[in-house]
This record gives structure tokens, sequence and C-alpha cells, in this order.
């Protein structure tokens, strides 16, 4: 009968059949659309990629002597000069890239586990539960985060893993906002509770049924987070509050600030490295703003 149909000129809209497009490969699509995001991915992947991959092919170590300190960028064959020892900054700058970016995803994992925790339970339980963790999620926002922060690492010790849990536990409080608002919103929603008739638990309607449906602006944030974390590592290395045996990019920063005037291109490079990073994270999570927002969605 369909094809009979085709056959006198109906097509799939005429006849009532809609095709829908499946929901990831939209987001793809709409995703692809946004050449700034494309843009900011594929810079993204070739920085991760030169950080882990790069000392498999520049072999030089950071942390030897190789010349002169201070020989300006292309002298003697170093292609971005030397630092205030002499070591390479080529080099440097690439193992930094794993310290800094390994530092900045951990942390924002960490952030986006305990906000997903504090908002779900209280955009979902209500009552007293939200209460209590709403409070504790105010005054973790109104904490002066790059002070506390330097409190955790002055401390315990300045050892990466101390600084991503600094930056991740100051860093929680957007994504259990937004993820409390998300749960208050759907939780009332027709298909919550017909779910909730059908005999399922709290914790399957927490993350097998209002949990992925409420990830899209969640996935946003934290994707934000990310290029947040990057920068606050960078602010401690610069401060001097950082592991002195793990070379980072802000680290590369906070050595050579003393001749800033004199040789700034040793605080150049890093700090170049660090904002085209974010700036990648940006646009990314932009255009996965744009792809995941149902508004801008043609069906």
């Amino acid at each position: 009968m369909t094809e009979n149909l085709e056959e006198r000129g109906f097509g799939q809209k005429e006849m009532g059949f809609v095709q829908v497009e499946h929901p990831f490969k939209e987001t793809v699509r709409m995703f692809a659309t946004n050449y700034a995001a494309v843009a900011g991915f594929v810079v993204l992947v070739i920085v991760i990629l030169v950080s882990f991959l790069g000392p498999f092919i520049y072999t030089t170590d950071p942390w030897e002597m190789v010349w002169s300190p201070f020989s300006p960028p292309g002298a003697k064959g170093f292609l971005l000069g030397t630092d205030y020892l002499g070591r390479d900054l080529v080099a440097q700058i690439i193992h930094g890239g794993r310290a800094t970016i390994a530092v900045g995803c951990a942390a924002a994992l960490l952030s986006v586990l305990i906000g997903i925790t504090f908002g779900a339970l209280s955009g979902f339980y209500r009552g007293w539960v939200e209460e209590v963790l709403m409070r504790i999620t105010e005054f973790f926002q109104v904490l002066p985060t790059l002070l506390f922060s330097m409190v955790l690492v002055a401390l315990f010790g300045a050892s990466l893993a101390m600084i991503t849990f600094a930056i991740g536990i100051v860093s929680w409080t957007g994504v259990a906002r937004v993820t409390r608002a998300e749960f208050l919103k759907i939780r009332e929603l027709e298909y919550v509770t017909a779910s909730r008739s059908g005999g399922a638990k709290a914790p399957t309607l927490i993350f097998r049924v209002i949990l992925p449906n409420a990830l899209p602006p969640i996935v946003v944030q934290s994707a934000l987070l990310v290029g947040f974390a990057i920068l606050f590592e960078a602010g401690l290395s610069f401060l001097g509050l950082s592991d002195p045996d793990v070379m980072s990019w802000g680290a590369m920063m906070g050595n050579n600030r003393p001749f800033i005037l004199q040789h700034a291109f040793t605080i150049m490079y890093p700090g170049l490295a660090i904002f085209i990073t974010v700036l990648a994270i940006s646009l990314v999570g932009d255009g996965l703003n744009d792809a995941l927002n149902p508004k801008l969605r043609k069906r």
C-alpha cells in the first residue's frame, strides 16, 4: 500500500510518516555544523596527542640543561629557546601538557561526581534532604575558592592528587545546581510518574529514568569545568603550590616569573598553550550546548 501511495506522488510527510533521526546522530550532525566547535575539537585533539605522544617523538629531557640560559627562539636549533636554567622550552611544554590536562580532567570528573550526587539527591527527595544538601552547597559556593584550595595544598602537600582534590572540592557547586534544577523539572513528568506507579525503586528512578534525561546540560557544564580546572591548576602552579618534581605549564610560568620583563618569551609560550587549550575546550562546550539544546533541533 505504501509503495502505491509513493507511486502516486505521496511522500512520507503526506502519508503521515516522519522519519525520526536518532538523538546521538542528530547531536553529532548539529555539532558538526558548528565550525567553531569543530575547530576547537580538532585543536583539542592535537594538544592531547602532542602532550601524551610527543615525548616519544621529541625525546629531550625537560629537566636537562641543554644550552645556555635564555637562548632566544631558534638559537642552536631550539625552536622556542631555553628557560632560566637552559632547559628546552619545547620539551617542557610537551611534557607539561600531560600534567596540566590530566589534573584538569580528573578535577572536573571529581567535581561532576560530587555535583551530580548532591543535585540528584536534593532534587529527587526534596524536604529535609534538599535543605541539608543545599545548605552545604551554599557553604562551598561562598568560600573563596583559590584561598581554600591554597590552604588545602599547603596543609596536605603539593602532590598532583592533592591539587586535583583541592580543585575538585571547590568547583562542584555549579553542577549540583544544574542537576537539581533538571531533577525538579523531570521528576514531575508523566513517564517518571508511570515508572513510579509501576513499582520502580528510588535508585532506578534516579539513575535509569531521570538522570539520563538530565545529562545534556550536565555534559555542557562538565566540559566547561575542564577549562576552569586547567586555569585553576595553572594558577596554583604559578604561585609555587605544585609538585616541584612535575612539569606543568603553570609551573613553567612560575619558575620564569622573575624574568618576565627581560625574557618574556619564557612565560609567553606556556601561557599561550594554556590559552589555546582553554579556548578549544570553551568552543567545544559551546558546540555541545547548541547541539544538545532541544530548542535548536529541527524535530
